[in-house]
């Protein structure tokens, strides 16, 4: 991603472009991990905008798939390629059901700067929120599809758990409350559903400086291909 400054005066210097601000960050020893941006299209990218590597990442809160890979690639992604500026990561939401909405719209919630920690926390507890979602789903799947979107999104995000997980992310009851029942930002979400190119063959999804690397699913072999781009 490229960051546009503008050209503003402060005393006698002018504000610094994005590569000489990275570069600056760099010798400071900046943890880019805790640097997050929102796009226009309305994706979050995690770390250094003149990052060399431009990781961008389809995901599906209810893929078991893009559990296992944050998981896994966790230790050398986000804790040396990210936090040391040379690679970026920008998520995009590929929603698969309502359970999938109601976490990308709590993991959003806080805006960016909740974002890296509450992505992290919904794919880190995958396996206890979608087992508890899809059982209540099964119990009051028919009744609460009667509901308006926004009462559907909140007993979802109630009865999966999916609530817990933004409160002690640092979210409000009423936050939570009030981005379940924000339309607008559902629709926007789901806007980076359908902008997704047909060639996505299922999540996790990945495009590295531009170029989707086709049947790779896993870090084991998406790891080898950030490598060669300059990750490190």
């Amino acid at each position: 991603m490229r960051l546009f400054l503008p050209l503003a005066a402060i005393g006698l210097g002018l504000a610094l472009p994005a590569t000489a601000m990275a570069a600056q960050a760099q010798r400071k020893g900046v943890d880019w991990t805790t640097h997050v941006t929102q796009t226009p299209a309305g994706t979050y990218v995690i770390g250094n905008p003149a990052a060399r590597v431009k990781l961008v990442e389809y995901v599906s809160y209810t893929c078991p798939h893009c559990a296992d890979f944050a998981v896994k690639a966790e230790p050398v992604l986000k804790d040396k390629m990210v936090r040391s500026g040379s690679t970026s990561v920008e998520i995009r939401h590929f929603i698969r059901d309502r359970l999938d909405l109601a976490a990308a719209l709590i993991a959003r919630c806080g805006g960016a700067a909740k974002f890296a920690s509450l992505n992290t926390a919904m794919f880190a507890q995958q396996k206890m929120w979608l087992a508890r979602g899809l059982e209540y789903e099964q119990a009051n799947g028919q009744r609460i599809g009667t509901y308006p979107l926004a009462a559907q999104m909140r007993a979802l995000a109630d009865g999966a758990g999916l609530s817990a997980i933004g409160k002690a992310g640092g979210l409000s009851d009423a936050q939570i409350g009030a981005c379940l029942a924000d339309r607008a930002a559902a629709d926007r979400v789901v806007a980076i559903t359908t902008a997704a190119p047909d060639t996505i063959e299922g999540t996790p999804g990945f495009f590295i400086n531009g170029k989707q690397a086709m049947g790779v699913f896993t870090w084991d072999a998406l790891q080898p291909l950030l490598r060669a781009a300059g990750a490190r």
